[in-house]
């Protein structure tokens, strides 16, 4: 049910949220991108969505709610289905007597709506509302999931299978038995889902002695999930062995392995790492999502001088480009997004990596395999014979892998690949460290970025504050707030004149949506271009401090310095930039 254009257009102008000269702006952006004008004025921040579904509300006769804050009774939400509300963006929340209202954000959708009537057997009264209350909604059929899954244990954990009596570990034929048993492949259907659900990128299952630890990492901090009774670990290990083609009775070694769960909704695939510890085994598994679209480095949150060049160096027809950071900062994901840019047909680009984390068409992906001897070193040795024109090594680990690298680069091809340093000076004495030359060094490495990844605030609900006269002075003490200062001019996120005291921060307000005040992560960057003076330094072997502070004289902003804009843009805070760039 779509409202005419130019009654909105009158009634936004009625109502005073827009002048008539920002809509006949807004109409001719409009028209030369297509877009309607709506969501033209919510792009350029002249009104917010809400206000135009307030008003189309109000234009259609319908009522409009807001459930961004609301918690529905399990016994209401359950009435329509997690499928079909997902899938048609309906969700009820109020039932008096006979009558059911639902809200949605197309009205007009009848056909759902007499579904709903005929399956409930209820008058259906629809309310027209915004997409972030549907996502409310939608997340309080997870809260049902996690209560759903302690009925579960409550009911079936007794008939789960468990060694006898001075058995310390199940026979393979018992252990293929419970792998199969329905309890748990409910247990573990179930705890894969919630974590699909609260997008988690890792999953611990931690066995002690009495019970067993599930914990979810979410945006890069582990969090309690559940607790399941010990019963359970020997046939959820086994589960989890089944899926990932592992063997069932190996329990001294470690092991590792891969399964993919592909639904209407999504596809993931889970990298699974299992450890034999005191209690038992612990299991990590990592989530992969699978045929997501490809990442730009704008999402990624480059920006200004550092996007330019990198974009400027990927062109270079040969060369190294490195990125640096520890395990778990989106080293791998920026790489994706670089070979997003310059998978072209009449390039060969070829990569060995461990894992492959993400499929690529037209990019011939190796996966390295020390069981049989292909290491990133044998990987990359014969990648060179492949006619390549760009190669990726998901790491350099060894002096071995650094060397042939470099040899690489040296001979016409543009090399891609990660190391593990703190800053992006820090990779040159790396090098040197695996006894690569530094006049090699230098004369191939083309550009360095160095990363993080820090956790987004929750727009709904952040707090404005201003630093304090205590807090800028203990600042002073850790950093050169000076060029800080300076940066955030130049960059144009606060006025030429402004003091530290003149701009305003921001702080996590917890929510029930978010209990700590996060929701989602961006990466801050430092990108040091190799330049004739950073070249000469390299080959004195001058120290990452030296040569850090002479790439920021060449205008390099730091990870430091391109947090601090996040956090004077409002997208993040000042204690989470400082969480994540602590060595």
């Amino acid at each position: 049910m779509q409202v005419v254009q130019s009654q909105l257009k009158a009634f936004l102008i009625d109502s005073g949220l827009v002048t008539e000269t920002q809509v006949k702006k807004a109409e001719k952006e409009a028209e030369r991108s297509k877009e309607k004008l709506a969501d033209v004025l919510i792009k350029q921040g002249m009104v917010k969505q809400e206000d135009i579904i307030r008003l189309q509300a109000y234009i259609l006769g319908i009522p409009f709610v807001n459930l961004e804050e609301e918690n529905i009774p399990k016994e209401v939400l359950s009435i329509i289905p997690e499928p079909i509300a997902k899938k048609h963006n309906i969700v009820a929340f109020r039932k008096i007597g006979k009558n059911l209202e639902v809200a949605m954000l197309d009205p007009g959708d009848l056909q759902t709506i007499e579904f709903i009537k005929k399956k409930a057997g209820l008058k259906i009264l629809p309310r027209l509302t915004s997409q972030e209350s549907i996502k409310n909604v939608l997340k309080q059929y997870q809260k049902s999931l996690q209560a759903e899954f302690g009925e579960l244990i409550e009911k079936e954990a007794r008939i789960i299978p468990v060694p006898e009596e001075g058995q310390e570990e199940m026979a393979k034929e018992d252990l293929e038995k419970a792998a199969e048993e329905l309890p748990i492949v409910k247990i573990v259907d179930t705890l894969l889902k919630h974590a699909i659900l609260q997008k988690a990128s890792d999953i611990h299952i931690e066995p002690l002695e009495k019970e067993v630890i599930v914990r979810y990492r979410i945006d890069g901090i582990l969090h309690d999930a559940m607790v399941l009774p010990s019963q359970v670990q020997a046939g959820i290990v086994a589960r989890i062995k089944v899926l990932a083609n592992l063997k069932l009775d190996e329990h001294r070694l470690p092991q590792d392995g891969r399964f993919k769960i592909e639904t209407e909704e999504y596809k993931i695939s889970f990298r699974v790492s299992i450890l034999p510890v005191y209690s038992g085994e612990k299991i990590v598994m990592r989530l992969l999502p699978e045929g997501s679209k490809g990442l730009t480095l704008e999402i990624l949150g480059f920006r200004g001088e550092a996007l330019e060049r990198i974009h400027q160096n990927i062109k270079k027809a040969n060369g190294m480009i490195l990125v640096t950071g520890p395990t778990g900062s989106g080293k791998t994901t920026t790489l994706y997004a670089v070979m997003d840019i310059l998978n072209t047909p009449e390039v060969n680009i070829s990569t060995v990596e461990d894992p492959i984390e993400y499929r690529m068409p037209r990019i011939n992906q190796t996966q390295v395999n020390p069981k049989i001897g292909l290491t990133f070193a044998n990987g990359l040795r014969s990648l060179v014979r492949q006619d390549p024109d760009i190669i990726m090594v998901g790491e350099i680990r060894d002096t071995e892998t650094a060397s042939l690298a470099v040899n690489a680069a040296l001979t016409g091809h543009l090399v891609l690949s990660t190391l593990h340093t703190n800053s992006a000076a820090a990779s040159f004495v790396r090098l040197i460290d695996m006894k690569v030359e530094p006049f090699l060094i230098s004369s191939t490495t083309n550009c360095v970025i160095a990363q993080r990844l820090v956790r987004l605030l929750h727009q709904d609900s952040k707090e404005k504050y201003k630093l304090s006269s205590d807090e800028i002075k203990s600042l002073g003490g850790q950093f050169n707030l000076d060029e800080i200062l300076k940066i955030l001019q130049r960059e144009k996120v606060i006025g030429p004149k402004d003091s530290w005291g003149d701009i305003t921060f921001f702080k996590p307000k917890p929510t029930v949506d978010c209990p700590d005040g996060y929701k989602g992560r961006i990466g801050i960057y430092e990108a040091l271009e190799v330049t004739e003076s950073i070249k000469q330094m390299i080959v004195a072997r001058a120290t990452s401090s030296e040569i850090e502070l002479e790439a920021r004289k060449e205008g390099m902003v730091t990870m430091l310095q391109d947090g601090f804009i996040l956090a004077v843009e409002g997208r993040t805070s000042i204690e989470e930039i400082l969480r994540v760039t602590k060595e």
